[in-house]
């Protein structure tokens, strides 16, 4: 859904309409799942105040359409939103390119401070005082916030759609294809590159020498007055937006194992979590979820001391403006995935031991013992994944902007896929054995084994990362202006 929300954006709609529509979308599948929890003849029960076992028909509709609202409203209000807000930074002013290098920190620094209210206020809410009343306060917000959109419209900068991203990129291969039997030119001199004030333009790299074919000026191919057929010939900007696609699918391939250790905090943990002891003083126990919070502590501590100590440390020392490499940043946080596995293999081995000696349902081992692994998982995701939300929007092709966002939250959610289905793999094959190690109950279960599981898969996909990361070229902008590494 991202995906197809990234590619209209760029494609036909605009960021900012796109922006409106998608939001709309969402506030109104917020409207229909508080209207299911507080209008009578859509409540779970219908105007009954008995229990019921099954929901009524009408309200299962309800909040299946409100669901899916959220969804569509989702994949189409993250790409462009992000990437709107980075367009709002000018490339070709030196000051302003900096200040995009931090957008990116400080939009993760206030996602973090959501999730903060999200499993903190939010989650007392729902537990004390019911969904509608935290759906009710979510749909306000969110209507609040649309209107504020709105009103700034005047003082946005807009990057305007010029039809379908793709096309230039087929083009490039038609074009190739048909010249394949040239021969490479010794110089640069018969590449077209005409004088484009609309746009920027890409220098000339010399891998993927297949596709600089679909460039090369062959005899009478230019005609005063008339422009060549871009299936027959396309610019080097062209080509050279082409190979960026294709250099940086390696880099989203190897970042989806990454995804696959995201999903497991969110999931696992907080289940860890709801067997442990979560008391806070002798009369207020936390919600399980609520856990979540020292994660957000761990990557709001961490993007601040980034972007206000670490980048301007290395400024000075490197000269480079971005200070860390982005996809050394990105390695960072994938080493620490590694380290995150172990020390969460070796805390879930403690709690399994507990639990077989104390065979009780809510375990006396703390739940705060989980804190290093996520307060680590915080430090692990403002490097990887605020490196990986610059990444595709820095190297993807300025046109697609939007996608190379929709790229970054694929990661996310190809990652989570990929989690379920090795998480079916492990129990199909750990369940010939007699033991599954992915059960129902935690206790009777060896989640350890599979934390170490991932901590050797995430290793050997590190491996193959540096090494791809090592050989990747960095998008370069003809002219006075060089995004580079």
């Amino acid at each position: 859904m991202p995906l197809l929300g990234g590619f209209i954006a760029d494609s036909y709609a605009g960021r900012f309409r796109m922006i409106l529509f998608s939001s709309t979308i969402y506030l109104m599948g917020l409207g229909i799942l508080t209207m299911s929890q507080f209008i009578p003849t859509l409540k779970p029960c219908g105007v009954s105040n008995t229990r019921c076992v099954n929901p009524t028909k009408i309200h299962e509709l309800a909040f299946f359409i409100g669901i899916y609202f959220l969804s569509i409203g989702t994949g189409g209000h993250k790409p462009s939103l992000e990437s709107f807000g980075a367009d709002q930074f000018d490339d070709n002013n030196f000051e302003e390119r900096k200040g995009k290098m931090s957008f990116f920190n400080w939009w993760n620094a206030v996602l973090c401070c959501s999730l903060l209210l999200g499993v903190t206020v939010l989650t007392y809410v729902e537990d004390n005082s019911g969904w509608g009343t935290a759906n009710l306060i979510l749909t306000v917000t969110m209507f609040v916030t649309i209107t504020i959109f709105y009103l700034g419209k005047p003082f946005y900068r807009y990057r305007a759609p010029q039809g379908s991203p793709l096309t230039p990129v087929l083009q490039v291969f038609v074009a190739a294809m048909i010249k394949r039997n040239l021969p490479y030119p010794s110089s640069q001199d018969s590449f077209y590159e005409p004088e484009s004030p609309q746009r920027r333009l890409l220098c000339h790299t010399s891998k993927l020498k297949f596709l600089d074919k679909a460039c090369i000026v062959i005899d009478n191919e230019i005609t005063e007055g008339k422009k060549p057929s871009p299936w027959k010939l396309t610019t080097v900007t062209k080509v050279e937006e082409t190979k960026l696609l294709v250099n940086i699918a390696p880099i989203w391939l190897a970042s989806l194992l990454y995804g696959v250790f995201l999903a497991q905090g969110a999931t696992f943990g907080v289940k860890q979590s709801s067997t442990m002891d979560r008391k806070m003083g002798t009369n207020f126990t936390i919600p399980a979820a609520s856990i979540q919070v020292i994660f957000a502590i761990g990557m709001l501590f961490c993007v601040i001391c980034y972007d206000k100590i670490i980048t301007p440390i290395i400024r000075r020392i490197t000269g480079n403006e971005r200070g860390i490499p982005i996809l050394q940043r990105v390695g960072v946080g994938m080493f620490l995935s590694i380290l995150i596995m172990i020390v969460a293999a070796l805390v879930e081995k403690q709690r399994v031991i507990t639990a077989e000696k104390e065979k009780n349902k809510v375990l006396s081992m703390s739940a705060f013992w989980l804190a290093p692994q996520y307060f680590i998982m915080g430090i692990a995701d403002a490097f990887t994944l605020v490196g990986l939300q610059e990444f595709f929007y820095g190297q993807v092709p300025d046109s697609m902007r939007s996608i190379g966002i929709a790229l970054y939250l694929s990661v996310i959610g190809v990652g989570s896929f990929l989690s379920s289905f090795l998480i079916t793999v492990v129990n199909q094959v750990t369940e010939k054995t007699g033991n599954r190690w992915i059960g129902k109950d935690l206790s009777s279960s060896r989640l350890d084994k599979f934390y170490w599981l991932l901590a050797a898969i995430n290793g050997l996909n590190f491996g193959i990362y540096v090494l791809l990361a090592k050989r990747y070229s960095y998008k370069n902008v003809l002219k006075n202006v060089a995004v580079t590494s």
